[in-house]
């Protein structure tokens, strides 16, 4: 069966272009692939184009703009979502085009959609009291208990991803002090994290009851379910959800609506901040290109501006402006005064 052109482009952007010469890591390409799975569905059952005929000059900026209205109304996908596949297929095209100069304009047209535009979601973290009331619900008398008191303290004193974290094997943690361990972050990007003596303990004692400390078991996932394989992201999300479950019921106050794997290292970035920690340093430990994406914490802080506030106030009223004020209750007279 011949190969059609938009098969061939498909083939050689995914399995060569992306993680070969963009070095871009297996979820990154995952993603890549997922939009073009959707891509392709939606030409087969909203378009009535058979997949082994679908040609390139098929793909029209009219298209692609009834595939994102097909997403966001029949799939419910967030602007967020949206704007992650229009920018897929955008990076498509531009690879295309630099192949083969006769698509540049259908390209050009492609490239002219615009982003939807997106609400800024607040972050929710614990403070630390919530850290520890969440700690204070594993059962460390169970092996199950001490496997999840381990995995979710890694997961807030290094501040790490969730893929960061069942990613990692044995091999990635130095025993020697200073103790650190070895992660693996976006754009397969490796950054060392310092780690605590109360930490390592931790592991050491995870790693001694499931016999991980022997070196013929380097490789194999530091944190695996009861099956022995390693932890997915749905199940270190559905350990922490437990936990959570149970610290809301003792004090709800503590625990935010919404609390993903993704808020423990939001916590720690919080945490980090409050301690004084300037943000160069926060950045290194959470992996972060640029310091500009660390700011968010620090805009996000409203103990910090507080303090901040208070030691930049300067006292502007006096005592007779002050009495006058308060003598008056009615709003309106106050303001005919002056």
């Amino acid at each position: 069966m011949k190969t059609t052109d938009f098969a061939k482009y498909i083939k050689s952007f995914i399995a060569e272009y992306l993680p070969i010469e963009r070095n871009l890591s297996v979820n990154t390409v995952r993603a890549y692939r997922d939009t073009f799975v959707l891509l392709i569905r939606f030409l087969e059952n909203e378009k009535g184009l058979r997949i082994d005929k679908i040609k390139i000059n098929q793909i029209t900026k009219s298209i692609v703009l009834e595939f994102l209205k097909w997403l966001r109304e029949s799939r419910n996908s967030s602007h967020s979502t949206i704007n992650a596949r229009l920018a897929a297929i955008q990076t498509f095209f531009k690879y295309i085009a630099d192949d083969q100069f006769e698509f540049i304009i259908q390209r050009q047209k492609i490239s002219s959609i615009p982003i939807a535009k997106t609400q800024k979601k607040v972050f929710e973290y614990l403070s630390l009291s919530g850290i520890k009331l969440l700690l204070e619900q594993i059962n460390t008398q169970t092996k199950r208990g001490r496997r999840d008191l381990a995995l979710l303290c890694l997961l807030y004193d290094t501040g790490a991803r969730v893929q960061e974290i069942i990613d990692l094997t044995p091999s990635a943690i130095n025993f020697n002090k200073p103790y650190t361990i070895k992660l693996k972050g976006k754009g397969n990007k490796y950054r060392i994290v310092p780690l605590l003596d109360a930490e390592m303990n931790h592991l050491k004692d995870y790693l001694h009851e499931n016999n991980l400390i022997h070196d013929s078991l380097n490789h194999i996932p530091l944190f695996r379910n009861s099956r022995k394989q390693k932890l997915t992201r749905a199940g270190v999300n559905y350990i922490l959800t437990k936990y959570v479950k149970k610290a809301r019921d003792i004090n709800p106050d503590l625990m935010p609506s919404k609390i993903s794997c993704h808020s423990i290292r939001h916590s720690k970035a919080m945490h980090l901040l409050q301690a004084e920690l300037p943000l160069i340093y926060i950045r290194d430990l959470l992996g972060h290109v640029s310091v500009t994406t660390t700011e968010i914490y620090a805009k996000a802080d409203s103990r910090q501006k507080r303090i901040a506030l208070e030691k930049a106030y300067v006292e502007i009223y006096t005592s007779d402006q002050e009495s006058q004020w308060e003598g008056d209750n009615k709003l309106i007279s106050w303001l005919n005064s002056f």
